[in-house]
């Protein structure tokens, strides 16, 4: 899913350069010759390749992995294909987990993730063999939400959380974190297991403890959007991008007194629902792989920009830096 912000950056830039090229043939004609290799050199010149033919790649580069980092991901793909044309990237969206099992078996170059990656998920790829490189593309604030028709939660706790979404066995209700809300259940939507945010709301909110059992699972974050939008005793939690998106229909609930933004995300004051949001690469892909590391390198370079532009909060510029350092001696 990408933003209205993104969609109308590709918009303009295709208008850019629709003007660029109409821009100033009207009612005139060129009636000097394109100079040929013959006439050119007939006039002591050489003819040169242009930089970009120079430069063009082929090849096919996979990925898969978390349905947050998707969105960068999506965008980053859509304009790389404007500068390699040649080049085919797919990104599936399996979720963290899902992802990380592809990357495991040898099916994919990289593995997005919305969590650090789990220590016998790094110990399954050593003993395949695999090395790999961790790279950061952007901060995200895991987004608790509501319906916009939903008139009584503005501000809940860490504790009111754990309240409501750990399993105890008793049936959910509103009025059971304050007395003043409706004695009504409460609607549960939550990202399937396989995702990385199911994983860090498991590991910062749940401790460990099973989520609530009524809760209805996804890996894909448009039917939680889709399940709070039609219910107004429906609650979800998901990336903030998401919520950015449908901020018409959705209501974010601040987490102890804190709303989700680009400034308390990137500040770390919006806790502890700030995390970062990675890529994970496979060393042999980089250095065997001429297409995938001109793709990584391109996505480092731009991904702070198109993290903005898709809801997320940019790095700041050095973390780019250093990451195209590391990937500069993975080459």
């Amino acid at each position: 899913m990408k933003s209205w912000k993104y969609l109308m950056m590709t918009t303009m830039i295709g208008s850019a350069l629709a003007l660029a090229a109409c821009g100033d043939d009207s009612d005139t004609e060129t009636t000097e010759e394109t100079p040929t290799e013959e006439t050119a050199s007939e006039a002591g010149t050489e003819t040169e390749t242009p930089a970009a033919e120079e430069a063009a790649i082929e090849g096919t580069v996979s990925g898969d992995g978390s349905s947050t980092v998707a969105p960068i991901t999506e965008a980053l793909v859509e304009e790389y294909a404007g500068v390699q044309p040649k080049v085919q990237v797919t990104a599936g969206v399996s979720g963290t987990g899902g992802g990380f099992e592809k990357f495991i078996a040898g099916e994919t170059d990289f593995s997005n993730a919305s969590r650090p990656i789990k220590e016998e998920e790094a110990t399954a790829l050593a003993d395949a063999g695999i090395d790999f490189t961790e790279f950061q593309l952007a901060n995200d604030g895991l987004t608790v939400v509501v319906s916009q028709e939903n008139d009584w939660v503005e501000d809940m706790t860490v504790e009111d959380l754990k309240k409501l979404w750990i399993e105890d066995g008793t049936a959910k209700k509103w009025s059971d974190i304050n007395p003043e809300w409706p004695a009504e259940e409460v609607v549960f939507y939550s990202p399937g297991t396989d995702s990385g945010t199911y994983d860090y709301f498991d590991e910062v909110i749940l401790d460990g403890e099973d989520l609530v059992k009524s809760a209805t699972l996804s890996e894909d974050d448009n039917v939680l959007v889709q399940g709070v939008q039609a219910d107004k005793n429906a609650i979800a939690f998901f990336g903030y991008a998401y919520y950015l998106a449908n901020q018409d229909t959705l209501k974010a609930v601040k987490i102890g007194g804190v709303e989700p933004n680009n400034e308390t995300i990137e500040s770390g004051e919006y806790s502890p629902l700030s995390r970062p949001l990675f890529v994970y690469a496979s060393n042999k892909a980089l250095s065997e792989n001429p297409a995938f590391y001109d793709f990584m390198k391109y996505s480092l370079e731009n991904a702070g920009e198109m993290a903005e532009a898709v809801g997320y909060v940019s790095l700041p510029a050095e973390k780019y830096e250093e990451g195209l350092s590391t990937l500069e001696g993975l080459k």
